[in-house]
């Protein structure tokens, strides 16, 4: 197991009973903060540039401002060791506010740690919550660390023997789940949700997306009612943890295939294209 290392604002944080955080920090306060999770391979983090960027977009949705040299030293200064597989997590909060919505002027607290990664079994079961993503949110697509709602989503998909939760939209189109994109075979083609769905724009699924169309095999981003989920044969989500995962059972259904021939292909391209360029 890797032991978590973290850097808070430049500095390795050495003895981990250390408080870091003040109690006015307006990302513990209001949960005003963007965050992401980086998968690291042989000591290196996996597709950095692309998190960053999208870090950055998520920060800007939020209005902060990101250093990307400083969060880059700091990624650097927690994998020093070269752990050979861990949990690389960034986070960026609105720093010491006042309490309240209004945030302060102080900087940002930015926190860079390690940490294990999961080992996920080979397929995973999933559950339909019964509430909605809204697709018209002002932080619809960011990366915050406002999860409250993933939290409960999931606490119910555990209550019914799953691992994940998948969320429909407001429109009950099929959006994501808590932490992962979903795809799934829909009329014999595999289709995905857009962007406009109100899904995050996950790195797995943007580079699953082109690596696949370059491949040749075809990817619809397509808005579908939740139904065409239910109905699929085969089905799959990916996240930077889990990269592609074969969907066994939705609300306790098993698919038709599980996985199937368009899941085996996708994780097969997915593996091979990821392990030539650590920085795609």
């Amino acid at each position: 197991m890797t032991a978590a290392r973290l850097w808070c604002n430049g500095a390795i944080v050495d003895d981990p009973t250390v408080p870091v955080v003040r109690a006015d920090d307006h990302g513990l306060v209001v949960g005003d903060g963007v965050f992401e999770t980086v998968e690291v391979v042989g000591g290196r983090p996996f597709a950095l540039t692309r998190h960053l960027r999208r870090l950055r977009d998520s920060a800007r949705g939020l209005g902060l401002d990101i250093d990307e040299a400083l969060i880059r030293r700091g990624a650097d200064a927690v994998l020093d060791d070269r752990p050979a597989r861990a949990r690389l997590r960034i986070t960026v909060t609105g720093g010491p506010s006042p309490y309240g919505s209004d945030r302060g002027t102080a900087q940002p607290t930015v926190l860079v740690a390690t940490g294990p990664l999961p080992d996920w079994p080979p397929t995973t079961d999933v559950a339909v919550v019964p509430w909605t993503r809204n697709e018209r949110s002002a932080t619809a697509g960011l990366k915050t660390i406002s999860y409250a709602d993933n939290v409960v989503a999931l606490r119910y998909a555990h209550d019914r023997g799953a691992a994940e939760a998948i969320f429909a939209n407001t429109r009950g189109e099929v959006c994501e789940g808590t932490g992962s994109n979903v795809f799934f075979e829909y009329d014999g083609a595999l289709v995905t949700p857009p962007l406009e769905s109100g899904c995050l724009a996950g790195i797995t699924r943007e580079l699953l997306v082109e690596w696949l169309r370059d491949d040749g095999v075809p990817v619809h981003e397509l808005a579908t009612p939740m139904a065409a989920l239910h109905r699929a044969r085969e089905a799959f989500i990916t996240s930077t943890t889990r990269g592609v995962q074969p969907i066994r059972a939705i609300d306790g259904a098993p698919l038709a295939d599980a996985p199937g021939a368009l899941t085996e292909r996708a994780a097969r391209v997915f593996a091979r294209r990821a392990a030539a360029d650590i920085d795609p």
